[in-house]
């Protein structure tokens, strides 16, 4: 995500929360408007989703979400009264969980109601971790379609390994994967992906994408040699288009074990209901 878009959002989820209390609290009104939701049924339904989550987690749903009154403005210049629910952090978060992952908003705020602390480079930090979890379940997902797509066209499964293989080589300048893996330091038995940054696993990605894209498109790739030669010129393609950029995917330091990465933002986000301040 763009710093800039970063920027921007924190500014509108900071400039729309409001205090009762001593407890932060946001309007579904304008939370839905934050979240990229034209109408309101539509936003409604997540919010439906996110009081069964509460519900799920032993927590008063009234403790979250409270129904209130809210007078609009009508084209005629008279008001009417609408139903809105304020919102605690916790309610939020609930809400951006079971909201449309595809939207920039929906990823911010997961990360921006589920910290306590509202510095922005921390937000920064949690959204770049979940970025790569994220992209780490893309690679994964894009390897079983790669893998289903040979198969289809005569590759079994340790053909496949080596394609992949000659695609990390072309990918990495040369290196093999576990050349890679020695380089980093990956425990034997774990995929070199598990260690990556982000950049490279999104390009890692994208070649099977393509890949996967031009062997069904074209009906005379069959076959390991044919198909290792396109894997490989897209891993190159990918290695240059990196290289415009100043990166050297081979030269770029290991990040955290995903797996660890994941279990302990699930433990952050399991402590969430004891911390969660509440209506009163």
């Amino acid at each position: 995500m763009e710093q800039q878009i970063i920027v921007k959002l924190h500014k509108n989820f900071e400039d729309c929360v409001h205090e009762k209390d001593g407890v932060e609290f946001w309007y579904a009104r304008e939370l839905q408007e934050l979240l990229g939701y034209d109408k309101w049924d539509n936003f409604e339904n997540v919010v439906n989703k996110a009081k069964i989550a509460c519900e799920t987690a032993n927590q008063k749903i009234s403790d979250h979400f409270a129904d209130v009154g809210k007078m609009v403005d009508l084209g005629s210049g008279s008001k009417r009264e609408v139903a809105d629910i304020m919102l605690t952090r916790y309610a939020c978060y609930l809400i951006a969980q079971n909201g449309d992952p595809r939207k920039n908003e929906i990823a911010f705020a997961m990360t921006y109601f589920a910290i306590q602390t509202r510095k922005q480079e921390v937000v920064e930090q949690r959204l770049a971790q979940w970025e790569r979890l994220h992209a780490r379940e893309k690679l994964t997902i894009s390897e079983k379609t790669l893998s289903g797509v040979l198969f289809e066209r005569g590759v079994d499964g340790q053909g496949f390994a080596r394609i992949r293989s000659k695609g990390d080589s072309a990918l990495f300048g040369g290196y093999s994967t576990q050349d890679m893996k020695n380089k980093l330091g990956v425990p034997d038995g774990r995929p070199l992906a598990d260690f990556l940054p982000g950049v490279t696993i999104k390009a890692k990605d994208l070649a099977n994408e393509i890949t996967s894209f031009n062997v069904k498109k074209d009906q005379a790739l069959k076959g390991e040699t044919p198909i290792t030669y396109e894997h490989v010129k897209n891993n190159e393609n990918m290695r240059e288009m990196l290289a415009k950029s100043g990166i050297q995917p081979e030269a770029l330091p290991p990040e955290e074990d995903t797996k660890k990465l994941e279990r302990k933002l699930k433990s952050e986000n399991k402590k969430l209901p004891k911390s969660a301040k509440k209506l009163k």
